[in-house]
């Protein structure tokens, strides 16, 4: 991964973070890790905990950035967000899944962003 890269990555969280804020978020935490994988970021709306993955692109020549979240990482990100209910004892608590999708252009401005609630 270059620090372009790294760079785009991380200005789209920070603009999803923004985002979600503005849409009454509550955020708990970014770069969640385990061994399983990260989740990118743990919200809470409407006592609902979120687990948000954020896909960002300069360019849709590769598919949109949502199109990234297929059932594999679906499946990953899952996994990761079992292991964040038992580390934090929260078994009780209902859950969803969101997907911020994020288009910046060559200069890191936004083009779109779009929050895909329930994404599955």
């Amino acid at each position: 991964m270059t620090f372009t890269r790294l760079a785009t990555g991380k200005k789209g969280e920070d603009e999803a973070v923004k985002e979600l804020l503005r849409r009454g978020y509550h955020i708990i935490t970014r770069n969640y890790r385990c061994r399983f994988g990260e989740i990118d970021i743990i919200g809470e709306k409407n006592h609902q905990l979120v687990f948000i993955e954020v896909k960002t692109r300069t360019t849709l020549a590769f598919g949109l950035p949502q199109e990234n979240v297929n059932y594999r990482k679906q499946t990953k990100i899952r996994r990761v967000a079992q292991m964040y209910l038992v580390e934090t004892r929260q078994f009780h608590r209902d859950i969803s899944f969101c997907v911020v999708a994020v288009q910046l252009n060559r200069e890191g401005k936004i083009i779109n962003i779009e929050v895909i609630e329930e994404a599955f």
